[in-house]
């Protein structure tokens, strides 16, 4: 099966991008930091991590960020995937 490199790029792209979005909805509402404490908790350990206060255009940025990381490699994903799954 042949995947397509910019629909590959696009889905993983978007679904970073959404992921980062979440946790930008979670830090607005001051739910993050409980989120990682029980993160941290379950897998017996203490947590080191203090989130800090929101920021609109940082989580902007986070969001974007994240999308155009996921997006370079979901491009590069499918074209390693059609590399490696040629024709027999």
């Amino acid at each position: 099966m042949k995947l397509s490199a910019s629909k590959t790029a696009l889905t993983l792209g978007l679904l970073s991008a959404l992921w980062h979005a979440v946790w930008s909805l979670s830090v607005s509402m001051g739910l993050a930091q409980k989120l990682l404490d029980t993160v941290y908790r379950v897998h017996f350990m203490s947590n080191p991590i203090t989130v800090s206060g929101f920021s609109m255009i940082r989580a902007g940025k986070l969001v974007a960020l994240a999308f155009v990381m996921a997006y370079a490699m979901g491009w590069i994903f499918a074209l390693l995937w059609n590399m490696t799954h040629g024709k027999k």
